[in-house]
C-alpha cells in the first residue's frame, strides 16, 4: 500500500470515531459489595441508590466480590476492594462486615445485618456510628424465640425442634442459645442441625427423618437465604413443618416472620447513595425495622395436614391460598 493510502485510510476512520472518544472519561465513584454468598445486592438496593441519584453504569459503577457461601474467603475478598479503592463497601452480612470493618477503618461501610452492631462492635451507637460504618440491623436473633412460639402454636404436638444454623455464622452459636429459654419455657427439645454446605443440609434433613424431628425452625443466614426454594421443598419432601425467618419462603414453605427485608435492603443502598454524596456514616444512624411479617402458607398447611388455628390467621400479614 503506497503511503498515501495509508494516510487517506487513517484520516477517514479518524472522521468516523465519535466526537470526544479520544478523550478520558471521569472515573466513576464504585461502589465494592461484598456478599457472603453469590448473586449481587438485588433491586432493592438498586432501587435504594436510584432514590439517591445513583444508576449503576450511569453514574456509579459496583464491584462485585462473592464469597460463594466460602466464609473464610471474606477477609481475602475484603482486602482486594481495599485495594482496588472502592469508594464505600456495602456488605450483606455480619461476617462480611466483620472482614470489611478488619480490611479497613477509612473507607465507609454499610452493612446490612441481623445482629445487634453494638454487641459486635460495629458501631458506637445506633444513633451515633461513630466510625466509618453505618446501616441497617435486622436484630433478627431476637425473633427466634417468636418464631418458636410461632411453630408451636401451629404444631402443638411437636416436642422436638430441629434448628438449623450455619456454624460459619459469628452469631449463630448466640442465637441457638437464646432460643434455649424459650424452649424450656415450652416444654421443647431442641436438636441444632448445623449446615454450611449442601451436603450438610441434606445430613440435615437425613438427621431429622432418622430423629424423629417433629418440626423446624430455620436460622437466619446469607447461605439459607440464598436457599428460599430449596429448603422448603426439601421439608416438604421430608414432610416436616418449617418456620423460616424471610417472606420468600413461605411462596412453598408453611409459614415465615420477620422484618420486610427489601425495605430494609432499600434504605442500606439509600444510606449508600447518601455516603456517595459526600455524608459521612458517623452522621447516619443505624436504621432497624418498624413492623414485621408473618406470612402463611395454607396450601403447605393442607399437604402437612396442618390446622392453622385462627389465632395465627388472625394476625397474618399475608395469607398464600
Amino acid at each position: 500500500m503506497r503511503r498515501r493510502d495509508v494516510i487517506t485510510l487513517i484520516t477517514g476512520a479518524a472522521a468516523g470515531w465519535p466526537l470526544g472518544a479520544s478523550a478520558q472519561q471521569p472515573d466513576l465513584p464504585v461502589v465494592g459489595y461484598l456478599g457472603a454468598t453469590s448473586g449481587g445486592p438485588g433491586p432493592a438496593f438498586r432501587r435504594g441508590l436510584s432514590e439517591a441519584g445513583f444508576v449503576e453504569g450511569r453514574n456509579v459503577a459496583i464491584e462485585y466480590r462473592w464469597a460463594q457461601g466460602e466464609y473464610d474467603r471474606l477477609p481475602a475478598l475484603a482486602a482486594d476492594l481495599v485495594a482496588r479503592r472502592v469508594t464505600v463497601i456495602f456488605s450483606s452480612s455480619i461476617t462480611s462486615t466483620l472482614a470489611a470493618k478488619a480490611a479497613t477503618s477509612t473507607i465507609p461501610i454499610v452493612f446490612d445485618v441481623g445482629v445487634d452492631p453494638v454487641a459486635f462492635g460495629l458501631v458506637t451507637s445506633l444513633s451515633h456510628p461513630g466510625g466509618n460504618l453505618t446501616g441497617v440491623a435486622f436484630l433478627l436473633g431476637e425473633l427466634w424465640p417468636k418464631r418458636l412460639q410461632l411453630l408451636h402454636e401451629l404444631v402443638p404436638k411437636a416436642g422436638t425442634i430441629g434448628v438449623l444454623v450455619n456454624p460459619a455464622n459469628s452469631n449463630s452459636g448466640a442465637n441457638t442459645r437464646n432460643l434455649e429459654p424459650a424452649a424450656k419455657a415450652l416444654g421443647l427439645q431442641l436438636e441444632v442441625l448445623p449446615a454450611s454446605t449442601e451436603p450438610d443440609i441434606e445430613a440435615a434433613f437425613a438427621t431429622i427423618q432418622r430423629r424423629r424431628v417433629d418440626a423446624l425452625l430455620v436460622g437466619d443466614d446469607p447461605f439459607f437465604n440464598s436457599r428460599s426454594s430449596q429448603l422448603p421443598a426439601m421439608a416438604a419432601a421430608h414432610r416436616v413443618p418449617t418456620i423460616y425467618f424471610a417472606g420468600e419462603f413461605a411462596s412453598g414453605g408453611l409459614i415465615s416472620y420477620g422484618p420486610s427485608f427489601t425495605a430494609m435492603t432499600r434504605l442500606a443502598g439509600e444510606y449508600t447513595g447518601r455516603i456517595l454524596k459526600g455524608t459521612k456514616p458517623a452522621d447516619l444512624p443505624v436504621q432497624q425495622p418498624t413492623a414485621f411479617e408473618l406470612v402463611v402458607n395454607l396450601k403447605t398447611a393442607k399437604e402437612l395436614g396442618l390446622t392453622v388455628p385462627p389465632s395465627i390467621l388472625a394476625r397474618a400479614d399475608e395469607v398464600i391460598e
